[in-house]
């Protein structure tokens, strides 16, 4: 039934074991708020919502007088309510997942391919990465939200090496050497810092351990004796270490930016850049893809050769890191975060208290709707009847299309619509 443009989703969950439990969960809360009859187990990590159409996690159609029952399967019978640019650009299929994630324990050290590496690691390796897509992806902290993500400044990692022994131990005297008199040749410099990461990613296991079990007993007793383990990076790295012990993970944070967002603040990881989340909750939007390159603080398949080869070595503050967002001219309730990719845009709704009718405006892109917060009914001509909006609710509304809220929350509302935006 091709009438129906505007609809309500069932989203996919994924329980993966590093996700916050029961409902300390945002994706578990915001379950239970699309769904009350939705049962939490207050013993199971809930990690990730998926609001989107990729096979391992395809929404479910909350529309009997719909006969698809799936968002991907509708869309493949419908590839019109993408948009005709988006519909050609991307091949008839939607091109963004939209997530929910909540990190109770750290991801793994990674990083995801280009697009022209993604075709090679699919064709060699199909069961490590099974797609030959690459995978920008944006994280936007909905709680205050810890990640690592890009290499430091130069003058920082030297002095972890200076002032931690048993990670220079690691990366050695000659590496560590030809960083140091790198500095202010950003060739060099690049090159350097490939050769001190690749030299400690791929210590002996025996190695790392040993001077890791060495580092933490000796944080341990810094702490234990009132010593700041500050220029150590202390309680991050005990943090790990508790979560992955003996991974070599633990020793990318001298190397890596440790980044912290606040509420509403967004990083965008582009191809090749090395990143961790730690914890948080977020929304993420990417490039629809399932390919990652891993090479620590993970039980999964690793793939260190693959991951020193392919990063990208350029040395910025951690401030760099954080993505601009930008109020839309057009609406002034609505703020844009535009990542330099086609792939995907987020918008942050934000109705304010004295606003009881706003019209979510039509773009030429199929569009997944988000409520994190507030109450309202959502008409629009392509839904032929009225959807119940409330926290946790999630609406696919298909290219030019707008659906009007009336909202009956006395504080307003806050959305989060992912589209394409060509």
């Amino acid at each position: 039934m091709e009438e129906v443009r505007v609809f309500p989703l069932t989203c996919a969950v994924q329980n993966y074991a590093w996700g916050k439990v029961g409902l300390d969960s945002e994706v578990a809360k915001l379950v239970v708020g699309g769904d009350p009859l939705a049962v939490i187990e207050g013993d199971k990590p809930y990690a990730e919502l998926w609001m989107g159409a990729h096979p391992k996690g395809d929404a479910q159609i909350k529309d009997n007088r719909i006969t698809q029952t799936t968002l991907g399967q509708w869309i493949a019978h419908y590839p019109a309510c993408l948009g005709s640019k988006v519909k050609d650009a991307f091949q008839g299929q939607l091109p963004f997942l939209f997530k929910v994630l909540s990190v109770n324990t750290a991801l793994s050290i990674q990083a995801h391919p280009n697009k022209e590496l993604a075709a090679t690691l699919h064709a060699q390796f199909p069961e490590h990465y099974p797609d030959n897509n690459h995978k920008p992806e944006m994280a936007i902290a909905l709680t205050r939200f810890q990640g690592l993500c890009g290499f430091r400044p130069v003058e920082e990692i030297l002095g972890f090496l200076q002032a931690v022994p048993e990670f220079h131990a690691l990366v050695g005297r000659d590496a560590a050497e030809e960083l140091r008199s790198s500095v202010g040749d950003e060739v060099r410099t690049s090159q350097a810092l490939k050769k001190c990461f690749s030299k400690m990613m791929s210590c002996e296991k025996k190695v790392f351990v040993d001077e890791l079990n060495e580092l933490v007993k000796r944080i341990t007793e810094e702490g234990a004796a009132g010593k700041d383990t500050w220029s150590s990076n202390g309680d991050l790295l005990l943090r790990l270490h508790s979560q992955y012990p003996g991974d070599i993970g633990c020793f990318s944070i001298y190397f890596l930016n440790y980044v912290v967002l606040e509420p509403g603040q967004a990083m965008f990881l582009g191809a090749n850049e090395p990143h961790a989340y730690i914890y948080g909750d977020c929304i993420e939007c990417m490039a629809c893809s399932d390919n990652t390159v891993r090479a620590g603080l993970t039980r999964k398949y690793i793939d260190v050769n693959t991951l020193c080869e392919m990063l990208n070595y350029k040395p910025a503050s951690a401030s760099s890191k954080i993505f601009p967002c930008v109020q839309d001219p057009a609406d002034p309730c609505v703020t844009l975060y535009d990542p330099p990719v086609p792939d995907f845009t987020v918008m942050k709704i934000q109705v304010p208290a004295s606003v009881k009718d706003y019209t979510v405006a039509s773009v030429d892109s199929a569009s997944i709707l988000l409520v994190i917060e507030g109450d309202a009914t959502a008409t629009s001509a392509a839904a032929f009847s009225d959807v119940t909006m409330r926290r946790g609710s999630v609406l696919f509304v298909s290219a030019n299309e707008s659906v009007s809220l009336h909202v009956s929350s006395p504080s307003g509302m806050t959305l989060f619509r992912a589209c394409s935006l060509l």
